[in-house]
């Protein structure tokens, strides 16, 4: 089976050897996988047969997890499984609800996909808000860093995540069933999950995939106090006030929230999935058909001592007190309904050699509840659907162009509902251009992208034309190295939370205000890598820097609405300036295993202009550095992570502490190593340390799990 690469559709996929198209041999990166690593794939090197992209790293940046890492990193939410990625971090609200954060930027300018179309969801509306994809249906995930991304939408100036499932089938099973499956359990929060999905082939040209996926998790274990140093001595002090005003009820209940440890309350997750799919493959072509379904329920921590104001009614009272007697646990009850469609036709040996599409569309809702009691209901249908025509290859030049269409119907009802009533639709024209000339390859990519977003019973109604381009060159060095420098422009329209938010956003604990007035963001970005891969050393390495002009961001104003901070959306430039480093080297070959060492390490600076400060919720450096004794059926690896204090921080943001933790894993194939077969064992956090993520806006309340126990399992025949 090859790896057909399709970014300038935005659609990565396996597709069948009937109709892959392998090319010449290429100076950059290759990749190779064997049974072990992705039950999907042969023991044959991942060629690349998109006649348009030449390499896995395409413009220089696209991460791969798969196989056993993916396995030992799942997680409740994507943003946590691929929080220990070169630079990913993750909004880490709560266990149930986690996006992904690459290169200190977050929201609407991290575009999520499932096999190329967006999760058509409300995760870009509000960080308490979980991604509507099944983390167990995910066989492989590519991060896509860099000017690359802006050809997965203007909305993604930061970069993209692709999770590709089996729902709908690539190719014919060799076998008369295929079955993939996995279980694992997880001590700091008790978590037990498991899926599996199974292909029959129905003669010699249909394939049927069916999938069920159920997960189960308590409240988190933590290594310490709950709440961070600077608000447990602002709760200590609060109880220590209404002591000494005769509220000793309320100091108690005060000093009970300063205190608390173990655990985070109303952490708890649950959810369930299933799917079927039914595609029609052939020596030209294919077509295929799913559907989808997704239930999750999920504690929403509250803030101790302050309460969750999820009261249905009149807002809280301006200077009242508000200790957490009383208050109900806030859970969130979300399902999604999705349907999808991809087919890939050959057209000949024209210029355009194959078309290729793809549609989803989704029914979403969740419910937030207090105790029993429903509160806000968010609403949101979707439609996604793009098409593609390939080049062929004519003397070294290869390409594709195509058109994408998105519309969001976007709806919120009840107490919290800060966003109106809103549409979304768009309209994309895109190319991408590669020529070669000897080991130098040059890269070009443009996108227009018309944007319509009405607000009917707030009388706004604003559109946007955005204009996306970039220019990339590299230089090959044998078929293991290459350096290269890219440069891009991208136009950004404000998402409708920024244009229209004006009210209580009690998941926050915050009162969010937009601007209707907003104009286009747009941004200038720098990159510049260099990979090297010889039988010494695997190194990677990539420093970026992206100039914005109408930059918008959150800013805290120090005043209040209601007892809440007021965020109120503005525009002004900015910087992002950052640094990513992966090295591996052999340091000593014993029998059957081979002992290497490695190091990681990625960091982001961000500033605004015209003196006004740090841009907020950054993450900070990290350094991660380990060995593993690697061998054909057992791998046994330990690295020490290091996060750094994070202190340049926004007005009214608090600091974050650095923290270091210590993690071991051991992977075996007790059957051989290619039998399919994967026992994983795994310990984080072995020093049970209090960690917390600068990017979340819970991380005063929400530190990172203790010490956690995990074993996995995972098969295929």
């Amino acid at each position: 089976m090859r790896l057909s690469l399709l970014l300038a559709s935005t659609s990565l996929s396996i597709t069948a050897p009937a109709f892959a198209q392998s090319v010449p041999a290429q100076p950059a990166v290759s990749a190779t996988a064997t049974d072990g690593d992705d039950f999907h794939t042969t023991n044959e090197e991942l060629v690349v047969t998109a006649p348009f992209a030449r390499s896995l790293d395409l413009f220089g940046n696209i991460g791969i997890v798969q196989g056993n890492e993916l396995a030992r990193e799942m997680r409740p939410q994507i943003g946590d499984m691929l929080a220990r990625q070169p630079g990913v971090s993750a909004t880490s609200f709560s266990p149930g609800s986690s996006r992904p954060v690459l290169r200190g930027l977050q929201g609407d300018r991290v575009r999520i996909m499932t096999d190329g179309l967006g999760s058509l969801d409300a995760s870009n509306t509000s960080v308490d808000h979980a991604v509507a994809i099944d983390p167990l249906t995910a066989e492989r995930v590519e991060i896509v860093h860099g000017p690359a991304s802006l050809l997965f939408g203007s909305s993604a100036t930061g970069g993209a995540v692709n999770i590709f499932d089996r729902r709908i089938p690539r190719a014919m099973p060799e076998s008369p069933l295929h079955i993939d499956a996995i279980a694992n359990y997880a001590s700091a929060s008790s978590l037990r999950s498991g899926g599996a999905s199974f292909d029959l082939p129905i003669g010699s040209r249909l394939v049927w995939h069916v999938d069920g996926n159920y997960s189960q998790s308590g409240d988190m274990r933590i290594g310490g106090f709950q709440v961070a140093p600077g608000l447990r001595d602002e709760l200590l002090d609060e109880a220590a006030e209404e002591l000494a005003e005769g509220h000793a009820e309320e100091a108690e209940e005060l000093t009970e929230a300063a205190n608390r440890r173990n655990r985070v309350p109303n952490s708890a997750t649950e959810s369930w999935s299933a799917g079927t799919g039914l595609a029609l493959i052939t020596d030209t072509g294919s077509l295929g058909v799913s559907i989808g379904y997704l239930d999750s329920r999920y504690g929403v921590p509250g803030r101790p001592g302050a309460g969750h104001h999820h009261d249905h009614g009149a807002p809280p009272v301006a200077g009242a007190a508000e200790p957490d007697h009383g208050e109900e646990d806030v859970t969130i009850g979300l399902k999604q309904w999705r349907a999808d469609i991809r087919g890939e036709v050959e057209l000949g040996n024209g210029f355009f050699e194959r078309l290729r599409i793809r549609a989803g569309f989704a029914d979403y809702q969740h419910i937030e509840f207090e105790g029993d009691e429903v509160g806000t209901t968010f609403l949101n249908q979707g439609l996604e659907g793009r098409a593609e025509l390939v080049q062929a290859d004519h003397d070294g030049w290869r390409g594709a162009t195509g058109v994408q269409y998105f519309f969001r119907d976007f709806n919120a009802i009840g107490a919290e509902a800060f966003v109106p009533q809103n549409d979304t639709e768009q309209f994309a024209l895109f190319t991408f251009q590669e020529v070669t000339l000897g080991p130098v390859s040059l890269e070009a990519a443009g996108r227009f992208e018309h944007s319509q977003i009405s607000a009917n019973a707030s009388g706004i109604s604003r559109s946007f034309n955005a204009w996306s381009g970039a220019v990339g060159v590299s230089h090959g060095f044998g078929n293991n190295s290459k350096v290269g420098v890219n440069i891009s422009r991208t136009e950004r329209a404000p998402a409708a939370e920024e244009l229209l938010s004006d009210g209580p956003h009690i998941a926050t604990q915050s009162y969010e205000v937009g601007d209707p007035d907003f104009g286009l963001e747009r941004s200038v970005g720098l990159e510049a890598y260099a990979k090297l891969r010889t039988d010494a050393v695997n190194l990677s390495i990539t420093a970026f820097a992206n100039w914005f002009d109408n930059f918008i961001y959150a800013r805290e104003t120090g005043g209040t609405i209601d007892d809440l901070p007021v965020f109120s959306y503005a525009q002004t430039d900015a910087r992002f300036v950052g640094l990513e480093i992966e090295a591996e080297a052999p340091l000593l070959h014993v029998g059957g295993f081979t002992l290497l060492g490695n190091i990681t390490a990625d960091m982001v600076r961000a500033r605004l202009a015209n003196g006004g400060g740090n841009v907020p919720r950054i993450p900070p450096a990290r350094v991660r550095g380990g060995v593993e004794l690697r061998g054909e059926m057992l791998t046994v690896a330990g690295e020490v992570e290091w996060t750094a204090k994070q202190d340049r921080i926004a007005a009214y943001e608090t600091a974050t502490e650095g923290f270091t933790m210590v993690n071991a894993s051991i992977d075996w194939k007790p059957l051989g190593p290619e039998s399919g077969v994967s026992l994983i064992l795994s310990a984080n956090n072995i020093f049970d340390v209090i960690g917390r993520r600068h990017a979340s806006f819970t991380k005063d309340f929400v530190p990172l799990s203790g010490r956690d126990i995990r074993a996995t399992v995972r098969f295929s025949f």
